[in-house]
């Protein structure tokens, strides 16, 4: 068996983790459309919710910044709660909408839904408040040196 090089091996992990990245995406369309239907349970609804409420929130359990522990409750918490809400839901459901979910996330089509567009207004919004702060912070620390 030959040995395998440091660019095979890195070139083997890329794929695996690209692979994941796009189950994970497809989970989470299913999810996603799980959530909307009236035949799944209302726990698996609960849990869908915390899993994209922990995704979405710059609170993590153990901040990001301390060096490998931060990105680990990310890399482990949110597939434990995808998991989970997975379980919950009923396996016709489930066949339902991981069809549904393949179909739209084959075709690339995207879901648009009113609070998906309110909640991209207000990020840009943050990111322009927060940069237009830094850059008067900036200016009246420069106006003060000088």
């Amino acid at each position: 068996m030959p040995r395998m090089t440091q660019d095979s091996r890195s070139t083997v992990v890329k794929k695996r983790f690209k692979r994941r990245l796009v189950r994970l995406k497809w989970q989470l369309w299913t999810l996603f459309l799980a959530w909307k239907d009236p035949h799944t349970p209302m726990m698996a609804r609960i849990i869908i919710a915390v899993a994209v409420a922990y995704a979405v929130s710059p609170i993590d359990l153990i901040p990001d910044f301390i060096p490998v522990l931060g990105q680990l409750d990310d890399l482990l918490l949110l597939p434990l709660l995808v998991a989970l809400a997975m379980r919950l839901i009923p396996q016709k459901v489930l066949a339902k909408n991981r069809r549904l979910a393949w179909h739209r996330y084959t075709s690339g089509k995207r879901i648009k839904t009113k609070a998906g567009s309110i909640a991209a207004a207000a990020i840009v919004f943050v990111w322009i408040a927060l940069t237009a702060a830094l850059l008067l912070g900036l200016r009246s620390c420069l106006t003060q040196s000088a």
